[in-house]
């Protein structure tokens, strides 16, 4: 058995999460925080569900008004979502 020389545990998780897979998971969580920092505490509060499927993000918001704003804003939404997340995971985003 080949042994190799001892590395910092950092470097490794490092690697790890640099891998294109766990990166994708990884950001794939942090979507519904990822939204609230890009359409602000008052939006938010009126987004009742933030689910991610097969690269669509889908919001459930509340308010019609907020509803047709954001519709219109998708793809602004998308690049800040994606700006967020570090990594370009949404290819979407649907209001409902």
């Amino acid at each position: 058995m080949k042994r190799t020389d001892p590395k910092p545990i950092g470097d490794l998780f490092d690697q790890l999460f640099k891998s294109p897979d766990i990166a994708a998971k990884i950001a794939e969580g942090g979507l519904p925080n990822s939204w609230r920092k890009v359409v602000g505490p008052i939006i938010a509060e009126y987004t009742r569900q933030v689910r991610f499927v097969g690269g669509t993000l889908y919001v459930h918001v509340t308010s019609s008004v907020i509803r047709t704003e954001l519709m219109m804003q998708r793809d602004a939404l998308v690049k800040a979502i994606n700006a967020e997340a570090g990594i370009d995971i949404v290819k979407q985003v649907t209001i409902q």
